[in-house]
């Protein structure tokens, strides 16, 4: 197994942090409630299906006035007794804690109840590495009028210890290969022992049997969240070839695969903002990366004569 390596001997390029959680997020909500939030999965129906209000969520953004970036989801869900309610999750994956987060996400949560009149669950997910930073709530009071909002938190850093990890390794949640991916991320310094733990984490799914559909995805997400430098990203694609042909994968090779949907969706959201401006990107980036290069072509041709950014996506 590699083992971290604090020395950093070549420096990895900077990460997009956000942008592969808001992608997780959509694409394996049930399996990110199971793992980090048992208890919360296990309230829903999750014959209802889900959905992701990301309209209601923007708007409410929009008035809060963050200058920040953050990979936050907004999820209608159904309870096991037929209530409807809203999921708010907050994913906080700066390198640095912020001071207000447990009051912004006091502030969001009473925005949705207010404006929508909804039972609300705020769950906060914590990717940054300083093992002091774990708010769990938010008060306030003046003379004996007081605010006290609590929400459940998970820190990501705490999985990183030997008896957790083991843990996750030994799941079959597929979520569980993006947790460890965003933490050897987050707390691996030394370039070299990142591309050994991101070879790991691909061989894992490849063990697990999943369809080439799931394989996928869950590269894109790991490619996404561990970035190495040039030489050595170039060493762990030889490495990867290497190995699908020493399984005898029956289809183009992962890297390649990703690589085509990567390229496509980086032309469309350019369409997108050249067309309709950086509002509509915002709106409709995480639906644009995680879709399929079928799905990518489809809009590509109805951007041509869309009108609204609403005719493209329908």
């Amino acid at each position: 197994m590699p083992t971290d390596n604090h020395s950093a001997k070549t420096a990895s390029p900077r990460r997009d942090d956000d942008s592969p959680w808001k992608e997780a997020l959509e694409r394996f909500f049930p399996e990110f409630l199971a793992l980090l939030f048992p208890t919360v999965h296990a309230e829903i129906d999750w014959s209802k299906g889900v959905q992701f209000l990301d309209k209601e969520f923007q708007q409410l953004v929009r008035e809060a006035k963050t200058t920040r970036r953050y990979a936050d989801k907004l999820v209608g869900v159904t309870l096991r007794d037929g209530t409807a309610a809203w999921v708010l999750i907050h994913v906080e994956v700066q390198g640095e804690p912020e001071t207000a987060f447990a009051e912004r996400l006091y502030t969001y949560h009473y925005k949705i109840r207010d404006r929508y009149q909804v039972p609300v669950a705020s769950l906060a997910v914590l990717a940054d590495t300083d093992q002091r930073f774990r708010p769990q709530q938010f008060s306030t009071a003046l003379w004996d009028c007081r605010v006290d909002f609590r929400f459940p938190m998970v820190k990501l850093l705490d999985y990183a210890e030997p008896e957790r990890w083991a843990e996750l390794e030994a799941s079959d949640n597929v979520f569980a290969l993006v947790v460890m991916a965003q933490i050897r991320a987050k707390v691996t310094d030394d370039a070299e022992t990142l591309k050994g733990w991101k070879f790991r984490l691909i061989r894992l799914m490849y063990e697990r049997g999943y369809e080439q559909a799931r394989i996928l995805e869950l590269f894109r997400l790991i490619d996404w969240m561990i970035r190495l430098p040039k030489a050595l990203e170039a060493d762990f694609r030889q490495t990867l070839y290497a190995y699908e042909e020493q399984q005898r994968m029956p289809y183009v090779t992962t890297v390649e695969q990703a690589g085509i949907q990567q390229g496509e969706a980086l032309i469309l959201l350019r369409q997108v903002n050249k067309k309709f401006g950086a509002e509509a990107v915002a709106h409709y980036r995480t639906r644009i990366e995680s879709a399929e290069p079928e799905q990518l072509e489809a809009w590509s041709e109805r951007i041509l004569s869309a009108e609204t950014p609403e005719t493209i996506f329908h």
